[in-house]
């Protein structure tokens, strides 16, 4: 049975505390290049036969390509990659290169009795970041898609994954700070691996506008209040940067776009329909560390995947109680799921770097809060 500490799963960070923890998983990054542009794309690459891969959206304003052939009920079981990328409805261009590159290693749902003869499925969401470095045509697009999974098939298993303001978090913002790519993982008392990706761009505020503290802190028990005095002088200098991004990019859309983006996967064995529930309840890690969340103008997207490397089940079973069993089980795969949704968004806003060019002002939450933490 699963041990519990305190009515809790007893649960470790995996080697690198990221979604790379999850064996045969590797994540890219890519920056679309110019004095003006803040946006990029990030690919998540699977091992070779791909994953199952299920989606959620409960933002209003979402941005997706080929998430109808997740579905339980259609016909392709396994995907090769998915892909988060920034630029709005214009960067879901970025998927065309990754698919390009998964033919050419002849990756992909397989249509004939030619090798070559695939058709890879690539579910890919966007984050609204359109002119936010000064240049609203400076986007993402299918050599960026392409640089990112080149980069994803480039590193070893089980690398490091980088943080803060890269690939689709380049350009994001969270409550007119400085938003980005935050990963966690949790490995399982039964051995299972459960780990996240997310990339913070939320209309919402990830932090406590009465302390200063990050939402997501309060469910890790680890809450460090900062003061007041910084609080009072962060407070100033956020509402001083919102009011020159508005003077700066006068022509911005009104209310702003934003949209978050996450990966939550296991490498335990999960059918499309139990990967569906992960992606669901991931959502929970979006509401503890983000609010408000599920807005109108978000289009919050969450794609799970599975690996299926271990079962959810070790060991014999009694056959009159394995359906409860396994209930249990995967509950703890669908709590550590939102629990590492929440961890990687608070990682995602400390690791974020500021940006201060024609198209705003975007302080780093770092610099407003030195040390804190």
């Amino acid at each position: 049975m699963i041990r519990k500490a305190h009515g809790r799963t007893q649960r470790h960070p995996g080697a690198n505390d990221a979604l790379t923890d999850v064996a045969g998983l590797r994540v890219g990054h890519a920056r679309v290049s110019g004095a003006h542009a803040l946006s990029g794309t990030t690919v998540v690459l699977g091992p070779q036969g791909g994953f199952v891969a299920a989606v959620d959206v409960r933002g209003g304003g979402p941005g997706t390509r080929e998430t109808d052939a997740l579905d339980p009920r259609n016909l392709v079981q396994h995907t090769d990659a998915i892909v988060l990328t920034g630029g709005s409805a214009y960067g879901l261009d970025s998927a065309s290169g990754v698919m390009a590159w998964l033919e050419e290693q002849q990756r992909g749902f397989r249509i004939g009795l030619d090798p070559a003869q695939v058709v890879p499925v690539v579910p890919a969401a966007c984050l609204f970041d359109l002119g936010r470095g000064g240049d609203w045509r400076s986007r993402p697009d299918a050599a960026t898609g392409r640089a990112a999974v080149m980069a994803a098939a480039g590193t070893e298993a089980g690398a490091p994954v980088a943080q803060g303001s890269v690939g689709a978090g380049t350009g994001a913002v969270v409550g007119g700070l400085k938003g980005g790519v935050g990963t966690a993982s949790a490995r399982l008392a039964q051995g299972v691996t459960v780990a996240a990706l997310v990339v913070v761009n939320a209309v919402g505020s990830a932090v406590d506008p009465l302390t200063g503290v990050l939402y997501g802190e309060y469910f890790q028990g680890r809450a460090a209040h900062p003061g007041e005095e910084v609080h009072r002088e962060a407070l100033r200098r956020t509402r001083e940067a919102r009011e020159e991004s508005a003077r700066r990019y006068a022509q911005s859309v009104r209310p702003p776009l934003n949209t978050t983006l996450a990966v939550v996967a296991t490498d335990a064995l999960l059918t499309r329909a139990q990967a569906q529930k992960l992606a669901g309840t991931a959502h929970d890690g979006f509401a503890r560390a983000l609010r408000p969340v599920h807005q109108l103008t978000d289009g919050d997207t969450v794609f799970a995947l599975s690996t299926g490397a271990l079962p959810l089940l070790t060991g014999e079973q009694d056959p009159a109680f394995a359906a409860q069993l396994a209930a249990d089980a995967l509950n703890e795969v669908l709590a550590a799921g939102a629990d590492t949704v929440t961890r990687a968004i608070v990682k995602a806003v400390r690791a974020a770097t500021g940006a201060d060019g024609p198209g705003g002002v975007f302080p780093a939450y770092g610099e407003l809060y030195p040390g804190a933490g």
